[in-house]
C-alpha cells in the first residue's frame, strides 16, 4: 500500500488560510490504512483547524468528505459539484490522489495534506515499512522475494557491500541489511545458488528514469 504522514498543522493552516471555504476530503483505501487520511483522520483534521482559525478570529467554513478512492474517477465524479461549491480543496490523499482530483475537477484548486512516504507493509501497530520502489522491472525471483532496491540503503543489485555489521546497515544500526535477509532467505529456501548468479546492471528507464510510467491494457480498454 502507499503509506503517507500527515503535513505540520501549520503548513496544512497557511495553505488554506486565504480560503473562506474549504472541503477537507479524505481517502478511504491505503491512507485510511495507515492512519494518515481516512475519515477518522478527517475529522481529527477539522477539529484542529476550527480551533487555530476560531483562536485566529477567522470565519472559515470547513466541509468533511471521505470517498473511497481519490485515484478513480468513479469515486470523485459523484462529490465533483461538491468540489465546485467550495474554495479550495484539502486533499488527504496520497500524490496521486490530491492530483487526481485536481484533473477531474481543474477548476478548484487542490492541497495536499499528506506526505506520500513510499509503498509499505503493516509492521506492528502504528509501524510501516518501505517494502517496494515501483522500479517496474522486478528482480524479486532472484532475491528471495527480499527488495534490495527499496531495502538495502545503496540500492546495491550484487551485494552485500561490506559494511554490514551483526546483520544491520552501516548507515543505521535499526536498519537491517538487505543482503543479509536476502542471505538468510535463500539459505532457508536451499537455493543459495541464486547468490552466484550476476545480476546485470539495472535499466532504470523502466523506473521514472524514462519519464511518467503508464500500463495500457488493450484487452480491457473500450
Amino acid at each position: 500500500m502507499i503509506v503517507a504522514e500527515r503535513k505540520p498543522i501549520e503548513e496544512i493552516v497557511n495553505m488554506i488560510r486565504d480560503f473562506n471555504k474549504v472541503l477537507i476530503l479524505g481517502c478511504g483505501t491505503c491512507v485510511a490504512v495507515c492512519m494518515a487520511g481516512g475519515e477518522k483522520e478527517v475529522q481529527v483534521l477539522a477539529a484542529q483547524l476550527r480551533m487555530i482559525f476560531s483562536k485566529e478570529g477567522k470565519d472559515i467554513e470547513l466541509i468533511e468528505d471521505t470517498i473511497q478512492r481519490q485515484c478513480d474517477k468513479e469515486y470523485i465524479e459523484p462529490i465533483a459539484d461538491k468540489i465546485r461549491s467550495v474554495d479550495a480543496v484539502l486533499s488527504m490523499a496520497c500524490g496521486v490522489g490530491v492530483q487526481f482530483t485536481a484533473e477531474v475537477v481543474p477548476e478548484k484548486i487542490v492541497f495536499p495534506a499528506l506526505n506520500t512516504k513510499f509503498y509499505g507493509a503493516t509492521i506492528e501497530e502504528g509501524v510501516w515499512s518501505e517494502r517496494c520502489a515501483g522500479c517496474g522491472n522486478c528482480i524479486l525471483d532472484k532475491t528471495g522475494g527480499i527488495c534490495p532496491i527499496a531495502r538495502c540503503s545503496k540500492r546495491l543489485l550484487n551485494g552485500p557491500c561490506g559494511g554490514s555489521n551483526n546483520g544491520k546497515c552501516e548507515i543505521s544500526p535499526e536498519i537491517d541489511c538487505a543482503w543479509q535477509l536476502i542471505y538468510d532467505r535463500l539459505k532457508a529456501l536451499g537455493q543459495l545458488e541464486k547468490l552466484e548468479e550476476i545480476i546485470p546492471a539495472k535499466n532504470w528507464q523502466t523506473s521514472l528514469s524514462g519519464g511518467p510510467r503508464k500500463v495500457v491494457r488493450e484487452d480491457l480498454r473500450k
